[in-house]
């Protein structure tokens, strides 16, 4: 079931929460909806799932207004943050709750609902812990008894809210993973929401990246990550350095760094500010050509790759840099040394347009 969103606003009295809000998810994709704590995005998901009153726009699910319909009426799964589930049910049970209360005259007699259960304690791997209690699971399980039981109805929307933050880390990478492979057996249209910037790259088929009750940008991980149409998503997904410069005669300059711009039309002279990756910048010991001139002030080694900080001549910030280790042996860097820094991929926004340079 594919889902549309038309000019969606939310007030709460005179707070605006969520202003014009679009956007169109496929039938079997995975969304996230991504963006910083107070952003609107569980507000959004709770609009969708019909636990809100929309203040005005609408919302189909494949064609049909469900805008005023309520969550039971649009046949939604939604996973709670929190698990919720029935301390005093067994697994089993906390599954097969959302069979046994449909109404009588659809609900399946109970050799059904059994295999129905069976079916997904298999799916999510946890058909060995049908007979244990919640508060005998680890967080890791709970999450996932929480999932089978949204789906035991075969519902046509999967909503999940913040559904791996309360797990530690490693917990959460291996439920993600787990996620991204459960989401193309069961093929529903999902939505979850998160504010784990790699939590939404690594999972989701499409982001929907929130600020201040707006969408910034819609668009795969991919593109999100290495096309950010403004400056905000650009600071916000991953480590990003600022690189202050100013456009001269269509040139750019930023240090000793220059790059000619009339490929990108025609520009004023203004200041700019530039946004560079750590892993978009090459490091040698050796002077190439208009490169950045720094001093490496700290670097640290963890597994493969070489973290830096640098001193930059004409920066009032130090950069930071990550390498291979490989190519951090071949230059001999040491902390002190002087290093010469090419830029592989440059985004820097003039007038909220985007000038992107694949060097």
């Amino acid at each position: 079931m594919g889902i549309v969103a038309q000019n969606i606003n939310k007030q709460f009295g005179q707070f605006k929460a969520l202003h014009n809000i679009n956007f169109a998810i496929k039938q079997g994709e995975l969304a996230a909806l991504l963006g910083p704590s107070g952003c609107g995005k569980t507000t959004l998901l709770r609009l969708i799932a019909g636990l809100e009153s929309i203040t005005n726009g609408r919302i189909y699910f494949d064609h049909q207004d469900v805008t005023h319909l309520n969550a039971k009426q649009r046949d939604i799964g939604f996973v709670f943050q929190n698990y919720a589930l029935f301390r005093h049910m067994t697994v089993a049970d906390n599954v097969a709750f959302g069979l046994k209360m449909k109404p009588k005259a659809l609900r399946h007699d109970a050799s059904t609902i059994k295999q129905r259960v069976n079916e997904l304690l298999e799916l999510v791997k946890l058909d060995t812990l049908a007979a244990r209690y919640p508060d005998q699971l680890s967080g890791g399980q709970r999450q996932r008894v929480a999932l089978a039981r949204a789906l035991a109805t075969k519902p046509k929307v999967l909503l999940l809210d913040e559904p791996f933050s309360a797990l530690d880390a490693k917990v959460r990478k291996a439920l993600r993973r787990w996620l991204r492979d459960f989401h193309h057996e069961i093929n529903v249209t999902t939505i979850f929401v998160t504010h784990d910037q790699e939590e939404a790259l690594e999972v989701a088929d499409k982001v929907i990246l929130m600020n201040n009750g707006q969408i910034e940008q819609i668009d795969t991980p991919q593109n999100v990550y290495k096309q950010p149409k403004t400056a905000f998503v650009a600071h916000f997904l991953g480590d990003v350095n600022l690189l202050h410069g100013h456009i001269d005669n269509n040139r750019l300059h930023l240090g000793n760094f220059v790059k000619d711009m009339r490929d990108q039309g025609s520009w004023h002279d203004q200041a700019v500010v530039a946004y560079v990756r750590p892993h978009e910048i090459s490091v040698s010991a050796l002077a190439t050509g208009h490169d950045l001139i720094g001093k490496i002030m700290r670097l640290h080694t963890a597994g493969p790759t070489v973290f830096m900080e640098i001193a930059l001549t004409n920066q009032s910030q130090n950069i930071d840099v990550s390498i291979s280790y490989q190519e951090y042996q071949q230059n001999h860097l040491r902390i002190g040394d002087t290093v010469y820094l090419q830029l592989r991929l440059i985004n820097i926004f003039v007038q909220d347009q985007l000038l992107e340079f694949m060097i």
